[in-house]
């Protein structure tokens, strides 16, 4: 079977830099994290496979006109029976994502959301300088982030504020259910990513013999494990407790989020060590850092002198961001971004009040409330420093 799949040539392009990249996740990834041979034909396969629901309704709004955006829109917002005699194509696409699995807790829900709640003010660097900028060491994904020009230049703190929003908005309470903010979020961004799809596979320039897909399922799969497995395994680095039963909730959480934007459901990470082994199985196939890597690493650092509050506190959160950048990336990491490495300065003076909160205060009767009433209100004050306002911080009911 393995022959007869067109494997993109950009699939174990850089083995060197792939088993360097990979080896610190190969120690947690389980007892035999290596592919098997099915395992890896569905590696190759992946890069070949789009969302195909989405992609049907992208056809019918470009295509067949047979759908307009409004009522995209309103089916989102007030769902498929909102929209007077529904076409088609859309009414496919809601009975899709309105349809939730059977495997889906609204329990797990709840908890996972709380347990990234506790994550707070240094759930931003998460974000930022773990799950972004980490991602941004492979060049696997950035291909269509360049050609949109979403996370260069100008817009850049702009994209940046709209990832964090939907992130902030699927770990509120109740984040995850029909209507609410964050559920709404994720398929708006599924069907946005299927339009970016849709038209770099008509663009004559795309090279499918190099990529693949443009947004294909080992990507996609990629970027889901990079905002569920990886901070909560950068979270500890922090001095954050992660319980057993948190990191089942987050995980069950991300799965559903994943599953809501068209990710497969092998790859959807349903435990931790499922998540590990996954992440392990993309990055020891991926390529290494390009021109595209450096060009994004650099527009997501530069864009630290933007916060509100003038120009020595712009230089105050790039010195921040390249502090906490260099300890979760690592000084290689930094290199290979061509960004200059600092001392861990400031990770150094977040871990000890973390350890006190999370591993003593939340272990006391009645702790956890309290550690997330403190992960929140870090999280609004991040907010604040970071955006000069409260307005995209999504309010709980």
């Amino acid at each position: 079977m393995a022959d007869l799949i067109p494997t993109p040539a950009r699939f174990g392009a850089d083995p060197a830099w792939a088993r360097r990249a990979a080896r610190p996740l190969r120690l947690v990834a389980g007892r035999d994290p290596e592919p098997t041979p099915e395992e890896l034909d569905r590696l190759r396969a992946a890069l070949l496979r789009r969302d195909e629901a989405a992609h049907a309704l992208v056809r019918a709004v470009r295509e067949e006109h047979s759908v307009t955006m409004p009522q995209v829109r309103r089916a989102l917002e007030l769902g498929i029976e909102a929209v007077p005699d529904p076409p088609a194509a859309l009414r496919r696409f809601f009975e899709v994502v309105d349809t939730r699995p059977a495997w889906v807790d609204d329990t797990l829900l709840d908890r996972g959301a709380r347990a990234m709640q506790k994550l707070g003010w240094d759930g931003f660097d998460l974000l930022t300088w773990g799950s972004l900028l980490g991602g941004y060491r492979s060049a696997a994904a950035l291909e269509p982030l360049v050609r949109s020009g979403r996370l260069l230049g100008a817009s850049t703190a702009r994209r940046t504020a709209e990832t964090s929003r939907w992130f902030l908005a699927c770990i509120e309470d109740a984040g995850m259910r029909r209507g609410s903010e964050g559920w709404q979020l994720t398929v708006q961004v599924r069907v946005m990513h299927a339009f970016v799809n849709y038209q770099l596979e008509q663009d004559p320039t795309w090279d499918w013999a190099l990529r693949g897909t443009p947004i294909n399922q080992y990507d996609q799969a990629s970027t889901l494990a990079v905002f569920s497995t990886t901070p909560l395994l950068q979270a500890r680095l922090l001095g954050l407790r992660v319980s057993r039963r948190d990191s089942e909730a987050v995980m069950h959480l991300w799965s559903y989020i994943g599953w809501l934007m068209g990710v497969e459901e092998h790859w959807l990470p349903r435990t931790e060590r499922a998540g590990r082994r996954i992440i392990y199985q993309l990055l020891a196939h991926d390529p290494g850092p390009d021109e595209n890597s450096r060009r994004l690493a650099r527009a997501l650092v530069d864009s630290q002198a933007e916060v509100p509050g003038g120009r020595w506190r712009g230089v105050l959160a790039r010195e921040v961001g390249l502090s906490s950048a260099t300890f979760l990336n690592g000084r290689t990491g930094m290199h290979e971004l061509g960004l200059p490495a600092r001392v861990p300065w400031y990770p150094a003076l977040r871990i000890p009040a973390n350890l006190l909160w999370t591993h003593l205060v939340g272990r006391l009767p009645g702790g956890e409330p309290l550690v997330v009433r403190r992960g929140r209100r870090g999280r609004d004050r991040r907010v604040r420093l970071q955006h000069g306002r409260t307005a995209d911080v999504p309010q709980a009911g």
